[in-house]
């Protein structure tokens, strides 16, 4: 690892520390170094609060050495007026000579119009240090930016012969164990929504929110063409927004934090659910089941990431796993589970 690498590896440290709190904005970290010493760093935290560069350069005792150092950022700085003033005119204003950028940013009002700024104002720019990290560190939204639509992640659980629930169920059915169920919910405080399937929703009568992790819980999205669900599910608490979408020849009235979508289910149900998702600016969406909508997504290869949970117990008969033919890219044990990680490439 060279020198640029090791503190562009600290810029995306950095961003980490926003996973889940920074959207529709990116995951974005900053690093300034004067002789190879770091003297100032920064994370965008929140949307609508200051970026990356503009804490970084804050955090900085001595504002004189910036102009003799070197800004490390891991997107490209921001050119436009958003909820804050550009950064790439701050760091011109700064006098900061040389700036080492990890990605070019997919966003349509910067994508390399923040690289050119700074290039124009005489500025030594170094770009795609640690590229591949950078640009994985942001695939929720380099996936809605370029793809218009959500960064997909498939997820649910199978017993040792491929069943994902018992035939008849009157009670949720666990078969991932404790630590497997806390990471999930890890995991839901990272993503901006949640789906599930009118099945799922009746049987299971999931909360769908991060009870067992510190986090925001995701948008819950559900699929009930027929409004079938009754209100007394804890999807219809109103405690985190909620999207319901249904028939669109029903005109059922929005209440308790939720909102009624119509689609036309003659049609690709699938097509027209990201694209109002993409409408409303929902840049990642976890695939909870059941079988038959997960199936869905594999199926039309739309889905971007999927986590599987192989437990030890067996069913003998009940609802069979999807159908997924795909190798991991990765495999770990958590306690008596096994958890495999796919990427669509």
């Amino acid at each position: 690892m060279n020198i640029h690498e090791k503190y562009m590896s600290r810029c995306i440290k950095l961003a980490k520390k926003g996973l889940g709190s920074t959207y529709p904005n990116p995951l974005v970290g900053c690093v300034i170094v004067h002789k190879n010493k770091i003297i100032g760093e920064g994370w965008h935290e929140k949307a609508g609060e200051d970026h990356a560069e503009v804490r970084a350069i804050a955090s900085v005792k001595n504002q004189k050495l910036l102009k003799n150092s070197r800004i490390y950022v891991c997107l490209e700085p921001c050119s436009h007026y958003g909820k804050t003033p550009p950064c790439a005119n701050l760091i011109i204003d700064k006098e900061i000579p040389e700036i080492v950028i990890g990605a070019v940013d997919s966003f349509a009002a910067v994508a390399g119009s923040g690289i050119k700024k700074l290039l124009e104002a005489g500025r030594k720019v170094r770009v795609g240090v640690l590229e591949k990290e950078c640009l994985a560190l942001n695939k929720r939204f380099n996936t809605f930016h370029q793809q218009k639509r959500p960064h997909i992640i498939l997820k649910w659980a199978q017993t040792a012969d491929a069943f994902i629930a018992p035939k008849t169920q009157e009670e949720i059915f666990w078969i991932s164990n404790s630590y497997s169920k806390q990471l999930v919910h890890k995991w839901r405080s990272e993503e901006a929504s949640i789906l599930v399937g009118t099945a799922t929703a009746q049987k299971d009568n999931p909360q769908l929110n991060t009870r067992n992790w510190a986090g925001t819980s995701p948008q819950r999205i559900v699929l009930d063409k027929d409004l079938k669900l009754p209100q007394d599910l804890h999807l219809f608490d109103g405690a985190t927004p909620t999207y319901i979408f249904h028939n669109q020849n029903l005109t059922p009235e929005n209440q308790n934090n939720t909102t009624y979508v119509p689609l036309d289910f003659s049609k690709n149900v699938l097509k027209q659910l990201l694209q109002s998702l993409y409408d409303l600016n929902i840049q990642s969406l976890i695939v909870e089941g059941g079988a038959h909508t997960l199936q869905e997504f594999i199926d039309q290869n739309i889905w971007d990431e999927a986590r599987l949970f192989f437990g030890k117990g067996q069913l003998s008969e009940g609802i069979k796993a999807p159908q997924f033919e795909f190798s991991p890219i990765s495999t770990q044990t958590i306690a008596d589970d096994c958890l495999k990680i796919f990427k669509n490439d």
